[in-house]
């Protein structure tokens, strides 16, 4: 027999009875499994006295048995009140009498909302497109020899994209502060690894000068003792050094992994990486877009337990992240809950939100889709077969290709059903370049 109570919108008890017989009764059968094999001092195996074994294992055995039933009464009762279970029930064993006839016991959860769907045809979606052009690849080609320059000793004075050594001093209130100072530093003018106004002083100057100049640090500056503050800096610099560009020719195209040095090969190349790239951050931009529409239109409540879940999971990603970038993370240091919270939220809800559509409109991933898509990749690789045979080879690889097909599958279904207006994008912006 059992009763539920709600307790808020998501949050229920169960309140419910064991029989103390059922209880009793597996205790008695598992201590004398356990004797078969028990070794006690002063007994054979197999020989032990039944309340030899009450004494030493009794209380460890009655928290597994109630435990056990805790469980099985719960999912029992939670069927037969057809209520759908989010996260881990919180047990009150309320019955302490062992003579008692009823184990009477509570659990506190918290279930699945009920979504409410508003008119996903009354809302309009940006959809990114961009098509590839032979300027693009002219771009990526001059970013390719930028990036593979040698850098050469000038008499003139400092440019954008040249390098620069200086010894640079700034000061606070005529005090060094901390990461104001730096001797034969290094820096190529342009890429913006230091502050624009830094910079922009040392443009202009040639090797062997001296120069000071005032500077406000932004408010949001990491070094908190500067942010917001004015500071004065002091630079020598000692040499500006101008970039040697290679040649667009054989010896390029062959650094670049084209064996025969054919620039067309290199030129198809990047072209087809490219393609890529585009369809990538394309395709991230648009599942952005369309799932900020499907969380516009859903109302539902967020169980508790299952955004704690979540950000312990972001938190712990988040630690092997810096630990993979080669920073050193103290033992036992933790990342403050609160900064995980609203991805964590937003990531629930969307999570709810997909499983609620994916079986009201049947968007789950087809085994043709999985197929195509591992193909897909497959071909970016010089032996496409042991790649389709290296996810095939393992369920939890080909889970996230069929995650990814599911996700394919939301965003054409909501491109499908609400208004969608075309915006073409700019090459930089899409790839993250200034």
């Amino acid at each position: 027999m059992s009763s539920v109570e709600n307790l808020g919108a998501l949050e229920r008890r169960l309140n419910a009875l064991i029989p103390q017989q059922q209880i009793r009764g597996e205790i008695e059968a598992r201590l004398k499994r356990l004797g078969r094999t028990a070794k006690i001092r002063g007994f054979r195996p197999g020989k032990v006295p039944f309340k030899v074994l009450e004494q030493q294992y009794g209380a460890q055995i009655h928290q597994e048995v109630l435990g056990d039933a805790l469980q099985r009464s719960f999912a029992e009762a939670t069927r037969a009140n057809s209520l759908k279970v989010a996260g881990y029930p919180n047990f009150e064993v309320k019955t302490a009498d062992p003579a008692a006839e009823h184990i009477e016991y509570s659990a506190t959860f918290e279930v699945y909302p009920e979504i409410a769907f508003g008119d996903i045809g009354a809302e309009s979606v940006e959809r990114a497109i961009y098509t590839l052009s032979e300027a693009d690849i002219d771009h990526t080609i001059a970013t390719l020899r930028k990036q593979r320059a040698v850098f050469e000793k000038t008499d003139r004075a400092a440019q954008n994209e040249d390098q620069v050594r200086l010894d640079f001093t700034g000061k606070l209130n005529g005090v060094v502060f901390e990461g104001g100072e730096a001797k034969d530093f290094a820096v190529v003018l342009g890429l913006g690894r230091m502050l624009p106004d830094f910079e922009s002083a040392i443009i202009g100057m040639k090797a062997g000068q001296t120069k000071s100049f005032d500077m406000t640090f932004p408010a949001d500056y990491h070094g908190k003792d500067v942010a917001g503050k004015q500071v004065t800096f002091t630079i020598t610099l000692h040499a500006v050094e101008a970039p040697r560009l290679p040649e667009l020719d054989a010896e390029f195209a062959k650094s670049l992994g084209i064996a025969d040095g054919d620039l067309n090969k290199l030129r198809s190349e990047i072209r087809e990486n490219l393609e890529r790239e585009i369809e990538r951050r394309l395709k991230l931009r648009n599942k952005e877009s369309a799932m900020d529409v499907l969380l516009k239109i859903s109302q539902l409540d967020v169980p508790k337990a299952m955004v704690d879940w979540e950000v312990q999971s972001l938190m712990k990603q988040a630690m092997r992240d810096m630990e993979e970038r080669g920073m050193k993370v103290p033992t036992g240091m933790s990342l403050p809950p609160d900064l995980f919270k609203e991805n964590a939220e937003r990531r629930v809800k969307l999570g709810l939100i997909l499983a609620e559509l994916v079986k009201k409109h049947d968007l789950g991933a087809k085994p043709e889709q999985v197929k195509a898509l591992v193909q897909d990749y497959a071909r970016s690789f010089e032996q496409p077969e042991e790649v389709v045979k290296w996810y095939y080879g393992d369920p939890s690889r080909l889970q996230e290709v069929n995650n990814l097909v599911l996700e394919d599958n939301m965003v054409a279904w909501v491109m499908g059903a609400a208004k969608v207006t075309d915006k073409a994008m700019d090459f930089n912006e899409l790839m993250g370049k200034d």
